[in-house]
């Protein structure tokens, strides 16, 4: 076995700084292994200590009678090291080194950090700050975590790997109350050594797992992050992420707890939507999602059954899968008869949906009768039934009934519970039916069973090309005619324009460009032109000379500089203006592209897009960007608008992409705002340009 299978499956296990009193958290890991059936050998390691929990304590390390496969280090940052390094001599294949003081307390923390890396030598760590690892599929608990102290935990088929030793016993806990089983759990924390990707190669390919989920804090490399979930995804498992630090405090708290740059959260919502990862919005749903993946059954379509005995709660689900783009059709003919036969009066409602049976429905056979003939129906995708307060008496009434429906279809079936009733929703998820105690969470189970219906991401790229010599502009802040010249090298195209530095240049340009044109300041250190008075439009030979002076006399009084050269630009009309941007953090590089002009940062619909290493975006990634836009219907014909020149746009995208992953870190900042896109055949025009060059190398 490699090293990441013997950590998570050993033969033997040394515990180090391990107490003879279980109610320390040195004490646990020793009882913990032994409460919950490990087969293997145990090492106490204690000098102090004669016997721990009936077993022989040894002085230190050297004094193991074999090899261990995995040593739990107990003791402190100061002396952790020691017992690592003590490890490493004797061939073990991992540390799980729990203390903190490392990485996430500053510079002296670190070094604390690369001294124990140093003294693991070839030996893996999982660590440091860490709370350990829990394999429920073999019954081996390698943890100190106080959540271990709960007497039965339910196995299953969802590994988990949190960056938090804490959300780790929080995750086992609450799995465990909701009968939702677990095959593998992982806490990271600092990542010394082994990190998130390394255990999703390994449930990758683990038997017991179905499913991945992910509490995430970081991702320090984004590249092996990628391989690991493509690898995740060819196997056929989903991968559930919930990640932290969307807000600016929960940042902050994230690079504080592992000491790891966070990156921006709309960067992460691009690597995930690249990667097919499915992002859980809530901590709730990073249970409530592996649930329904778990359960194996595929959702088709959006339209969706709903079967209850309670009225309000029917329209409480129906209206949260409504908001959620699902829908809820009356049944066909043929169902809502076969419905009708199972119950007379007027008192049921069985032609409409949510079908209630009422409280007079709750009998075994109706249960089962209306649960088949809506499983059976081709007018429904999926079903979600619903436990009211009656299934607090008789929680086996309405589980049993879906229990003996559920060989007859494939289709996804999950559960409402209206009240508070744990023991209600346990028994419905051991039966093979996850249960939500919220509507909304109802809609999130079955958007995630959509989501992942979808094709694994193809991972196509843009070639990058001969290498398009640049050599002959300057580092720095480039004035707006420098921008758009790079970006014309890349094969996109500028507006007609003339630099000019007089007010005579400047008519003769108008009058030579023709009709309408615009006036601009050229200065590389005024980036934002419009906020100064730097910018008019709408201008002729007859006008551009007068408002040259006054721009120059306004530009001067706002900023104290006087421009000394201008832009005169042809007029573009009858396109839509876009911005095109590029943007850097610890996750990479990415292109942005959305609504543009001045109302950029006020409307702010934009998409984002991480560039895949050594690479341009694909034409098919580019494409897909525009539909993610709320004004794409502007470029596809909007109420008798000329279509626009999606092709060309594609184009220019995929050319910007090309240029950021072809000057690498030299590109400091790059942007056309705006970007005009013409009429089909009309092609784009870049209108203004930012960028910022780094000093060449080599």
């Amino acid at each position: 076995m490699n090293a990441i299978a013997r950590l998570i499956r050993p033969r033997s296990v040394a515990v180090i700084g391990a107490s003879a009193d279980p109610s320390k958290t040195s004490g646990r890991p020793v009882a913990f292994l032994q409460k919950h059936g490990f087969g293997g050998e145990i090492y106490p390691v204690n000098p102090k200590v004669g016997r721990i929990g009936g077993l022989t304590c040894y002085p230190d390390v050297a004094a193991l009678p074999a090899v261990p496969d995995v040593g739990i280090v107990l003791l402190g940052a100061e002396r952790a090291y020691l017992a690592v390094r003590e490890l490493a001599a004797r061939g073990a294949a991992a540390a799980i080194v729990l203390a903190s003081g490392y990485t996430e307390t500053g510079e002296e923390g670190a070094l604390r950090q690369r001294q124990l890396m140093q003294a693991a030598g070839a030996m893996r760590i999982l660590g440091p700050n860490t709370i350990g690892l829990v394999n429920l599929t073999d019954d081996i608990v390698l943890s100190a975590s106080g959540a271990l102290a709960m007497d039965h935990f339910t196995a299953g088929s969802i590994g988990l790997v949190s960056q938090s030793g804490g959300i780790l016993g929080a995750l086992l806990s609450r799995a465990a109350a909701r009968g939702i089983g677990l095959s593998k759990l992982v806490s990271t924390s600092n990542e010394a050594d082994l990190e998130l990707s390394d255990f999703i190669e390994f449930l990758a390919k683990d038997k017991a797992t179905k499913v991945v989920a992910l509490y995430v804090e970081a991702i320090r490399r984004p590249d092996r992050f990628r391989a690991a979930v493509h690898t995740a995804r060819q196997a056929g498992k989903p991968v559930v992420a919930f990640k932290i630090g969307r807000s600016e405090a929960g940042a902050k708290a994230a690079v504080s707890h592992t000491g790891a740059l966070a990156g921006s959260d709309r960067m992460y919502d691009a690597l995930f939507r690249q990667l097919g990862v499915i992002r859980a919005r809530t901590f709730e749903d990073l249970l409530d999602i592996p649930a329904v993946l778990a359960a194996g059954r595929k959702l088709n379509g959006r339209r969706v059954a709903i079967l209850t005995s309670t009225g309000g709660a029917g329209t409480i689900v129906s209206d949260s899968l409504g908001v959620a783009g699902f829908e809820t059709p009356a049944p066909d003919a043929e169902t809502a008869a076969r419905l009708k036969s199972l119950q007379s009066g007027a008192h049921a409602n069985l032609d409409r949906n949510p079908v209630d049976l009422t409280l007079a429905g709750l009998q075994p056979d109706i249960l089962r009768g209306a649960i088949s003939a809506l499983l059976a129906s081709p007018s429904y995708d999926a079903l979600t039934i619903i436990a009211g307060s009656s299934a607090v008496g008789s929680p086996a009434l309405l589980a049993d009934a879906v229990q003996d429906c559920l060989s007859m279809s494939d289709k996804p079936v999950i559960a409402y519970v209206s009240p508070y009733a744990p023991n209600v929703g346990l028994t419905l998820t051991q039966q093979g039916v996850p249960a939500y105690t919220s509507a909304e969470s109802c809609a999130s189970a079955l958007s995630s069973l959509l989501h992942a219906a979808q094709p694994v991401p193809s991972g196509h790229a843009a070639p990058l090309g001969a290498r398009v010599d640049i050599s002959d502009f300057r580092s720095g802040s480039l004035d707006e005619a420098e921008a758009k010249a790079l970006f014309g090298r890349f094969g996109i195209r500028g507006v007609a324009e003339r630099v000019v530095t007089t007010r005579a240049e400047a008519v003769a340009a108008a009058r030579e460009l023709g009709g309408r044109v615009v006036l601009k300041i050229l200065c590389g250190e005024i980036t934002h032109k419009s906020d100064v008075g730097g910018v008019a439009v709408n201008l002729t030979p007859d006008t551009i000379g007068e408002r040259l002076t006054a721009m120059t006399a306004e530009v001067e009084a706002a900023t104290g500089r006087r421009p000394q050269r201008f832009l005169v630009q042809e007029m573009v009309s009858g396109g839509t203006e876009l911005i095109l941007g590029l943007h850097r953090d610890s996750l990479g590089t990415a292109v942005l592209l959305g609504m543009g002009g001045v109302t950029a940062e006020l409307f702010k619909d934009t998409t984002m897009r991480l560039l895949p290493p050594g690479s341009g975006l694909s034409r098919d990634e580019a494409r897909a960007m525009l539909h993610d836009l709320v004004a794409w219907p502007l470029l596809d014909g909007f109420r008798g608008r000329p279509k626009a020149d999606v092709e060309a746009l594609v184009s220019a995208i995929v050319a910007f992409s090309v240029m950021a992953a072809q000057l690498g870190d030299r590109l400091i900042e790059a942007e056309i705002n705006p970007v005009f896109v013409l009429p089909a055949g009309e092609g784009v025009r870049a209108a203004d340009g930012v960028v910022v060059l780094g000093a060449a190398t080599g």
